[in-house]
């Protein structure tokens, strides 16, 4: 796949296919074998997106970095406006590719331009507003996990996704990055820190808990089995300065990933700005920490 987007009905079957990999994994094996991709088994399917990187925008936008809130009601909002029921998981990638394709076949076989055009305009809207703010950052988590099958599919994803924005010039901060909560700061407890490194919206960037593990080893922590808070706080207390500059490290590698502040569009430049903000916070605590020789 290209930079270029694909002719119309491939493009949208390209779509709709790429994102049901993310649902059932039975379908995610014939899908992908359909696409010449290779399919995942169901331990794998269950590591990505079950374990480690659940693909639901709610996670990556919302203010507690979890399943549902204001996150999954304002895209469950966008269905409603547009006159459609929202599906269960109206968050979920696999209902949003869809519905984003569906947008572009209607636009296609609609009758008259004025039609087209209304639907081109609510398909710009679901990319600026609920696709874009969140799939470039999520889907380089899942190629991070290095999964012999679900990596490439998030590769192939990014590639199409960036095609697709090509569709959409311009652009906006998305309502979702508008309310997102404040960033890191050097006055957080460790309460406060943990919630904030594993929220995205107020560090900038996915921890998962397969990084996690090469985490440990880099900052000279024993690797606690656990969710990731538990896992991230038995690290800061075992090693905090390496942790500390390990989190460092971490947050300017998504820092440069994602952008700069002069990136095309300011959803770009809003989630480079803020993995940046994290990455020199973490710098001063870890000098803080190394200075009171807490490890």
């Amino acid at each position: 796949m290209t930079g270029r987007a694909a002719p119309s009905a491939a493009r949208w079957e390209l779509l709709r296919a790429l994102g049901a990999v993310a649902g059932d994994p039975a379908d995610a094996r014939a899908t992908c074998g359909a696409l010449g991709l290779l399919g995942p088994g169901n331990a794998e399917h269950t590591e990505v997106f079950v374990l480690n990187c659940p693909p639901y925008a709610s996670v990556y936008l919302g203010a507690e970095g979890g399943l549902g809130g204001d996150a999954a009601d304002r895209v469950a909002g966008f269905w409603r406006a547009i006159g459609i029921a929202p599906p269960a998981e109206p968050d979920h990638v696999t209902a949003l590719l869809s519905l984003y394709a569906s947008l572009g076949e209607s636009a296609q076989d609609s009758r008259t331009a004025a039609t087209a055009d209304a639907l081109a305009r609510i398909r710009r809207a679901l990319f600026w507003e609920h696709l874009w703010p969140w799939l470039p950052g999520y889907l380089n988590a899942v190629a991070d996990l290095r999964a012999p099958a679900l990596s490439p599919w998030a590769r192939q994803v990014i590639r199409v996704i960036r095609a697709e924005r090509g569709a959409h010039p311009g652009g906006w901060l998305p309502l979702a990055l508008r309310a997102a909560p404040g960033p890191v700061t050097t006055a957080d407890g460790l309460g406060d820190l943990l919630d904030a490194l594993t929220v995205p919206v107020r560090s900038g960037l996915i921890l998962t808990r397969h990084g996690l593990v090469a985490a440990a080893g880099a900052a000279g922590a024993g690797h606690r089995i656990g969710e990731r808070r538990f896992t991230l706080r038995a690290m800061l207390e075992q090693a905090p300065a390496g942790t500390l500059r390990w989190l460092s490290g971490e947050a300017a590698r998504w820092s440069r990933r994602q952008g700069t502040a002069r990136s095309r569009d300011p959803a770009s430049a809003w989630w480079a700005l803020r993995a940046r903000h994290t990455a020199r916070t973490m710098a001063a605590l870890s000098q803080d920490a190394a200075a009171g020789g807490r490890g």
